[in-house]
């Protein structure tokens, strides 16, 4: 029994989602389909009639092929059921000896490699059920040669795939030299160009023919066995055909009849979609390298981001416990420096007490470097000629890191002013290149570099785009590696070991520099020394000239009613002392509330001098109430955070903690 034609599409994919998948592929085109679990509900649905199957190489591997062999074996002489066979990239069973003889016997097979596009499985389908229709439209026309000659002859003439009746032709060793046409129709000449073809060669009529074609049909002649396949002929111009070769009439005949298609379009459809798949993958594997190089960028930014984070959160940590210790070293050194002015007790006594106060002045340098590191220091930015401070300090630098390091400098000739603090930088320099030095145990060479750099919008330093004077600190020492690159500015972090440093020289500097509106940048290679650069802003300002020292009179004041508010009483009771030891006549209040109702209570109070940050109202709160009741009042604002935050230029300020005569110095010159 003959199945009926049908445009179904058979799918047996045993694994996975594999047969919803081509299934979904195939509907969206509008082809219908139908998923057979196994080869057995394969071949009764093509008895039902059906256009193509669509089979996976599992499916073949995992399953009984004899029935599949057999049916295959039964076919008409003018059916040749297409398959497309879905395999791994590379090829799968074709590439196997054994299963290639049963691909043969498949016959009308086309591979479809994993991955593929929708668009290639669409065209391969479409490909097969016409394919499939043609192979029913010559079973029909040939039916119809049987029932007579003239109607025979009509059919021939009016399909419109290619038909041919060809006669082999071989020489003395049976080897198939040429063909003779014996019977074409008007498609032949559509398909293939050739015209009077009939009684003539083709050698005679296409000398380049290729051979290949005489040995496919010198095999069917010999041995009867129908064949189906695509091949190109590029003698006839490189056009491609879907070729269906059958052996006619008696076994001595050598006649075969050969049903043919022009399908060098649909193969110019098929290399356009692979050489579009090709560049799909390309550029797929761009943006993958480049979305990969996008995450590592992000993951650097983040990275940059929680370090940045990370300092600014220890910088709000420090400002903060270093307010409080300059709370707590204000009434100790304020009253050590009081005893030792008045020469209490005995010579030992005199010389503890001695001690103590160089103990707290340590603790207040310590201080004042994690203020650098947390950006708080007091700092007097001015127009600094770095090149000049750099010449000034070379001798101090060399006999700081000692005779077996060669200090060499190189400044630029029109390094322009920068905007700093001499003596922070002065510090900083000193800072640098005691670090150097210990990097250099053996020795090595120290150099020191000013020059002007220009830095562009987008860099890796977060500054401004300007101009910037570079100093920049290199050694030839052990070097750092990234980790302890990244720690670096950390305080308290160092190589040093215990006892051989607080780990704030570095950090201290980048506060300051990062205060001054610079950056500090460090590179380094483990065994090839490290160069620490610090980018100061240039200054737009005049040369600062700095001011002839005088020395104040420290016991004279024309303000001689002081009244003193802070909300810590040992802060408030040792600057009270101290004031007292000047001559003034001393008032106390433990909040800006409690001073207010002095102010309205007192008749004369001459200077208020105030805590900044306190419950309750600020000292710049309190001052400017303060002069709205007494407008000649004078006013010195205490600061416990070193860099004088909110504290207006009109009010001069006395960072804690203070000795005598630095109080003494700052009321003398309200």
């Amino acid at each position: 029994m003959i199945p009926h034609l049908s445009e179904r599409a058979l799918i047996v994919a045993p694994h996975g989602r594999d047969a919803d998948i081509a299934a979904s592929m195939l509907k969206e085109a509008g082809l219908l389909t139908e998923i057979c679990s196994g080869l057995e509900m394969l071949l009764q649905g093509i008895e039902r009639g059906a256009g193509f199957a669509l089979i996976t190489e599992e499916a073949l591997l995992t399953a009984d092929l004899n029935p599949l062999s057999l049916w295959l074996r039964q076919q008409a002489e003018w059916s040749d059921f297409p398959f497309v066979l879905v395999t791994r990239r590379g090829g799968g069973l074709e590439r196997n000896p054994a299963a290639r003889r049963f691909l043969d016997m498949l016959g009308n097979v086309t591979f479809l490699e994993r991955p593929f596009h929708p668009t290639t499985l669409i065209s391969l389908a479409q490909s097969a059920l016409r394919g499939r229709r043609r192979q029913y439209e010559a079973r029909a026309r040939l039916e119809e040669l049987h029932m007579g000659a003239e109607k025979y002859r009509s059919l021939f003439n009016s399909i419109e795939v290619g038909f041919c009746v060809i006669e082999m032709i071989f020489d003395t060793q049976d080897n198939p030299v040429d063909y003779r046409f014996v019977e074409t129709n008007p498609a032949f000449v559509q398909q293939t160009g050739l015209a009077d073809a009939v009684g003539r060669t083709m050698r005679s009529m296409v000398p380049g023919h290729e051979q290949h074609w005489f040995d496919i049909y010198g095999k069917v002649a010999t041995t009867g066995n129908s064949i189906r396949f695509e091949n190109g002929a590029e003698a006839l111009g490189g056009y491609w055909y879907d070729v269906h070769a059958f052996r006619v009439g008696e076994p001595g005949s050598y006649r075969v009849a050969i049903l043919f298609n022009d399908i060098t379009h649909r193969k110019q459809v098929e290399a356009a979609l692979r050489a579009s798949e090709d560049h799909l993958r390309q550029l797929n594997e761009t943006l993958e390298e480049r979305v990969a190089e996008r995450s590592h960028e992000l993951e650097q930014a983040q990275q940059a981001l929680r370090q940045a984070q990370k300092l600014e959160s220890m910088g709000q940590l420090t400002g903060g416990v270093a307010h409080d210790f300059n709370n707590l070293l204000t009434p100790i050194i304020g009253s050590l420096d009081l005893l030792m002015r008045r020469d209490v007790g005995t010579e030992r006594e005199r010389r503890l007490i001695g001690g103590a106060l160089q103990s707290a002045d340590r603790a207040k340098t310590l201080v004042q470097r994690l203020l650098a590191f947390a950006r708080r220091q007091p700092l007097q930015a001015v127009a600094i000629d770095i090149a000049q401070l750099v010449r000034d300090m070379t001798d101090l630098v060399a006999s700081t890191v000692g005779p077996r390091i060669d200090v060499q400098v190189e400044i630029d000739d029109d390094a322009p002013l920068a905007e700093a603090d001499g003596n922070q930088i002065e510090m900083a320099l000193l800072n640098l290149a005691v670090n150097a030095r210990d990097a250099m145990p053996d020795g090595g060479t120290l150099s020191i570099r000013v020059r002007r750099e220009q830095v562009a919008a987008s860099n890796d330093l977060g500054l401004t785009a300007a101009d910037y004077i570079r100093l920049a600190v290199s050694d030839t020492g052990v070097g750092m590696d990234e980790d302890t690159i990244a720690k670096a500015i950390e305080p308290f972090f160092t190589t040093k070991g215990i006892g051989r440093g607080t780990g704030l020289g570095l950090s201290m500097v980048h506060g300051l520099v990062a205060q001054l509106g610079g950056a500090l940048a460090i590179e380094s290679e483990v065994g090839a020394g490290t160069s620490i650069s610090l980018w100061l802003p240039v200054s737009d300002r005049p040369r600062a000239v700095p001011a002839s020292p005088s020395r104040p009179d420290l016991g004279q004041s024309d303000h001689r009613r002081v009244l003193v508010v802070d909300d810590e009483d040992l802060v408030r009771a040792s600057t009270a002392d101290m004031l007292r030891e000047l001559g003034y006549d001393v008032l106390e209040a433990s909040s800006g509330e409690k001073a207010l109702e002095m102010l309205d209570e007192e008749k004369q109070i001459d200077v208020l001098v105030t805590d900044h940050l306190m419950p309750g109202l600020t000292g710049i709160d309190l001052a400017g109430r303060a002069r709205k009741k007494r407008p000649g009042i004078r006013v010195l604002l205490i600061s416990g955070y070193a860099e004088g935050k909110g504290i207006s230029a009109d009010f001069p300020h006395l960072t804690k903690p203070f000795k005598h005569d630095e109080l003494a110095t700052s009321m003398t010159l309200l």
